[in-house]
């Protein structure tokens, strides 16, 4: 819940200017809140950032106030969307009955959602990270398109508190995930304290392939430097 449309406006210019030189095949995504998409559409048309929501509402319509649906995210040209993030989950009361009804609703209107999972650190510590996401996923993915899909590891005990995953210890759990997936090919990013200063040995593991960003995404320069990880 960050940027107004003001704000946006000022942070594309100075995340644009330092994405020039980037290879095309670095996909760049952009989720924001929902008073910002029709406004970041008209701005990144044709531009090589593509456009994403951070929630989906499973109908196309009906009493849901406050929710959004995928045609109205189709109508301003979002291509992702985030579903089962971790503070959806811990703050709004999501479960995984309503993440797989949001997946669903997001691939019937060609919308490819990514999909959060993720331990706390209680689970972690009881030894219960493995069963916790096996869980996720298998409630989750019930009857979802794997070939439309991305998926996110967040350890929540990581999230915001600077308190990073090992990047081989990230690794080692999204192949666990890969594992458990009908398609091995599907793009799974690490989310959790992602920065700068880490970017690179995260980039450089084998099973991750992109990464979920939070707070290092808010400024220009630190996101630049992630999307340009070496």
């Amino acid at each position: 819940m960050y940027k107004t449309q003001l704000e946006a406006k000022e942070f594309l210019q100075g995340l644009m200017s330092q994405l020039i030189k980037t290879s095309e095949e670095r996909e760049v995504v952009l989720c924001t809140p929902f008073t910002a998409l029709g406004f970041m559409s008209k701005i990144l048309h044709g531009s090589r950032i593509k456009l994403g929501a951070q929630n989906v509402h499973w109908e196309d319509e009906g009493a849901y106030t406050g929710e959004i649906s995928a045609l109205m995210l189709n109508e301003v040209g979002v291509s992702y969307v985030i579903v089962g993030h971790s503070e959806r989950r811990q703050y709004f009361g999501e479960t995984d009955e309503t993440v797989n009804l949001r997946l669903k609703a997001a691939q019937k209107h060609g919308i490819t959602p990514i999909l959060c999972v993720g331990e706390t650190k209680q689970q972690r510590d009881s030894g219960e990270t493995e069963s916790h996401i096996f869980s996720q996923l298998a409630k989750d993915l019930v009857d979802v398109n794997q070939e439309n899909l991305v998926i996110a590891y967040e350890p929540i005990w990581a999230i915001g508190t600077g308190d990073t995953c090992e990047a081989t210890e990230a690794n080692r759990v999204i192949g666990l995930i890969r594992g458990k997936l009908n398609n091995s090919n599907i793009t799974i990013q690490y989310g959790g304290s992602v920065k700068p200063s880490n970017i690179d040995e995260i980039m450089a593991q084998p099973e991750i392939d992109g990464a979920l960003v939070g707070g290092a995404s808010l400024k220009p320069d630190s996101f630049a430097r992630l999307i340009n990880y070496q």
